[in-house]
């Protein structure tokens, strides 16, 4: 069950006196009952993003001339600050960071704090922040041991206003959030809830397997919304194709999937298993598998994957210390093909006398005929990142919870150890490294 409020409107919203709190309930039949009268929440869509921006519409963050303002200077110090959340945008341009005093967003290339938001000094923590592209509306959720909000709400921010505007409540803790110019995804430890923004109805439930991670990821493009989840069973993933109204399941892994990522248009799914070692890049559309790339032979914990905006280059971040990054092979056709041709060579060489060579080719194991990376950059062993590709061509840009930020550039022929082009901490005050 689900609450969905709409806060006291400014005098620039259209009704002076907002809709109440809308209930959402499940009935015997699993359909959506409303408690109270249906709302339209007029309200809170004429604040909600657009695709054109206007003077009655947020404006994206680089459009901040002047400074933001701030919570009053005091003559005590800050305490530390611990890092809850950390999280690229959608066209990873910007990103976010969650702290136990509030969040705060910055700018990749070139790299600068945009602005931040400290709440009570004594606590304020953020455990989610979800930008949308470079927009003023952010959604919340708060975390930490002094939360700034309770855990089971997103709270959805205007920074324009500096203060929340709506909020969805539920049942049980949020474990993440996604946003997109037309819909919030709300993702709960076995349940995920899909919401219209301009009025926040809900639109569609899905039930998956424990997900404490909150993993989900939408497309992004101008196209109509691919949602992909955990399913019902350990290794699956599952793939909800909005403008066709079709879902896919994918038995991807043996184990249970510890990550994944789609690219901006939703044609390619990229997983990795709780056991770390392999890579498998799927069609959505039919769930075939395209391509399976080796990070390595020993079990890690894959803490992100991230696909090129050409979908060219696929980056992996584990924590085994070590950023890689794959070529990807955008042919179904010609990788089947080649796959099978591989198959009826090897098979050809095992019956052939005198082969000997050939023979154990075909049946080494799978580890001797993997792909590997192009591409590498060694960092701590054991920290969490988290990586995408940068907005220049053959870069990426790694972020960790201990404050690091790596720009980095790799060699599309010659691959090898990547060139750190610059490094910050974005932790201290001055974004020293």
């Amino acid at each position: 069950m689900a609450t969905l409020s709409a806060y006291s409107s400014p005098a620039a919203w259209p009704n002076e006196n907002p809709n109440p709190a809308v209930l959402l309930q499940q009935s015997a039949t699993g359909e959506e009952q409303q408690l109270d009268n249906p709302q339209s929440y007029d309200s809170l869509s004429s604040i909600m993003p657009q695709e054109n921006h206007s003077p009655s519409n947020p404006s994206p963050l680089t459009n901040y001339s002047s400074p933001i303002s701030s919570p009053p200077e005091s003559s005590s110090p800050l305490p530390s600050v611990a890092l809850l959340h950390l999280s690229f945008n959608q066209d990873s341009g910007c990103f976010a960071v969650g702290t136990d005093h509030g969040f705060r967003i910055y700018n990749c290339d070139p790299f600068r704090e945009i602005f931040r938001r400290d709440f009570d000094r004594r606590g304020g923590g953020i455990g989610a922040v979800e930008m949308l592209f470079r927009c003023n509306i952010l959604a919340l959720v708060g975390g930490g041991a002094d939360p700034q909000y309770p855990p089971n709400k997103v709270m959805i921010w205007d920074d324009h206003q500096s203060r929340c505007i709506g909020e969805l409540s539920f049942r049980s803790e949020v474990r993440s959030v996604k946003l997109r110019r037309d819909r919030i995804i709300v993702v709960l430890e076995q349940k995920i809830f899909v919401y219209n923004f301009s009025d926040l109805k809900l639109l569609h439930q899905i039930e998956t397997i424990a997900n404490p991670k909150g993993l989900c990821a939408v497309s992004h493009g101008a196209g109509s919304l691919v949602l992909v989840c955990p399913g019902l069973q350990k290794g699956q993933v599952r793939v909800e194709h909005y403008a066709s109204k079709r879902t896919k399941f994918i038995m991807a892994h043996d184990s249970r999937i510890a990550c994944f990522a789609i690219t901006q248009d939703g044609q390619l799914l990229a997983t990795s298993s709780t056991k770390g070692t392999l890579v498998r890049i799927f069609s959505t559309s039919d769930g075939s598998l395209l391509q399976e790339v080796r990070r390595g032979a020993d079990r890690a914990e894959i803490y992100s994957l991230a696909f090129s905006s050409t979908a060219q280059w696929l980056a992996v971040s584990s924590d085994k210390g070590t950023v890689h990054v794959f070529s990807l092979k955008l042919n179904p056709e010609a990788k089947m093909n080649d796959i099978s041709r591989t198959t009826t060579d090897s098979n050809h060489a095992a019956g052939s006398p005198g082969s000997s060579l050939s023979f154990f080719k075909g049946v080494l194991p799978k580890y001797f005929s993997s792909e590997w990376s192009v591409a590498q950059f060694r960092l701590l062993e054991g920290s969490q990142y988290v990586v995408a590709f940068g907005h220049q061509k053959n870069t990426v840009v790694i972020l960790g919870f201990d404050g690091s930020f790596y720009r980095c550039q790799f060699d599309p022929v010659n691959g090898g150890e990547m060139t750190q082009l610059e490094h910050h901490n974005f932790l201290k005050p001055d974004g020293s490294s």
